[in-house]
């Protein structure tokens, strides 16, 4: 993938995070079902963006497959936490598969247990957007 055609892809990833995050917010009081997969697709889209900008063989096999998968995204969680050094990272996304599966899929998770685990979904998406920017500048 062409550097510039690299960045764009991640941008958009990003903005999807972006957007899934605040719509999730809103959502954890209204409806922890809805909101917990809001934020699973938050993280998500985040791990693309990473994955992306940092142009990590697993972004690179998305072009073979033709979309990502859950291995996919496992095994970029791990290139991220050790390309970054953030050990944290893999927290944050188990968090987010979490909700995901006991949120959205088994609708078990109440809106405060949702809130537990929105401060991990916004530290994945931050550094979403700082890996990103970062990205732009070079």
């Amino acid at each position: 993938m062409v550097f510039h055609e690299a960045i764009k892809k991640a941008l958009q990833h990003l903005e999807l995070a972006e957007r899934f995050l605040a719509e999730g917010r809103e959502l954890i009081d209204k409806d922890p079902v809805q909101a917990s997969e809001k934020l699973y697709k938050a993280a998500e889209e985040a791990v693309k963006a990473i994955a992306t900008a940092l142009n990590l063989d697993e972004a690179r096999k998305v072009l073979e497959k033709g979309r990502w998968i859950l291995s996919l995204l496992d095994d970029a969680i791990y290139a991220i936490s050790e390309k970054l050094g953030v050990k944290e990272i893999m927290d944050w996304w188990d968090a987010a598969w979490f909700l995901h599966v006991e949120g959205f899929h088994e609708a078990r998770l109440r809106s405060i247990d949702v809130v537990k685990r929105l401060g991990h979904v916004e530290a994945l998406v931050s550094l979403a957007k700082i890996v990103v920017e970062k990205n732009l500048k070079k």
